[in-house]
């Protein structure tokens, strides 16, 4: 796997000290909120767990998955629902967790769906961004780290569902997906 690496964006530890930020701060602001956090299924699933053990107030946590990708990449523009949520979410305090926000087609319809869903609240928390790649534009409360537009794995990041096991972010060698 190494050997597809072309560099090192971010580093395990780099990564850990920012999920432990973010935890802090999510932590803080909503002490008092009934908090649901929404994992995107299965980018999300690395960096959600890292960010739960670091939230020290009660919530609860639940998945979603969802394409607008397939097995492209770049996006079709169309976002459909593969597993939605178990219970209702009205009056709760939701937080997206999303591994990297792209085009913002997907997180822009799941913004809408939640809220239509008489969710109290519902923000965003990434790990990384690409504003370069943006489409549409969206409000990202909590944001880890804005990253080149290089195609990224590792850290719950995938290349046809590989290289998500990498404990760091890499920029995957051109030759590989191509």
């Amino acid at each position: 796997m190494i050997r597809d690496i072309k560099e090192v964006l971010l580093t395990e530890e780099q990564i850990l000290e920012k999920v432990r930020e973010l935890g802090s701060a999510i932590s803080k602001d909503y002490e008092s909120k009934d908090l649901l956090i929404v994992g995107i299924l299965k980018g999300s699933v690395i960096f959600g767990s890292e960010l739960i053990k670091n939230i020290t107030i009660p919530c609860e946590i639940d998945f979603m998955a969802v394409s607008s990708y397939g097995n492209s990449t770049e996006t079709s523009g169309v976002v459909r629902i593969l597993k939605d949520l178990e219970h209702s979410i009205e009056g709760k305090d939701i937080i997206i967790v999303e591994d990297i926000i792209d085009s913002g087609v997907t997180l822009d319809y799941l913004l809408k769906y939640l809220t239509a869903r008489k969710a109290n609240s519902v923000e965003i928390v990434t790990l990384l961004t690409k504003p370069s790649r943006r489409k549409v534009d969206i409000n990202v409360k909590y944001c880890g780290f804005e990253v080149p537009d290089e195609f990224l794995v590792g850290y719950g990041l995938d290349y046809a569902e590989k290289y998500r096991n990498l404990p760091y972010i890499g920029i995957l060698k051109e030759e590989v997906y191509k």
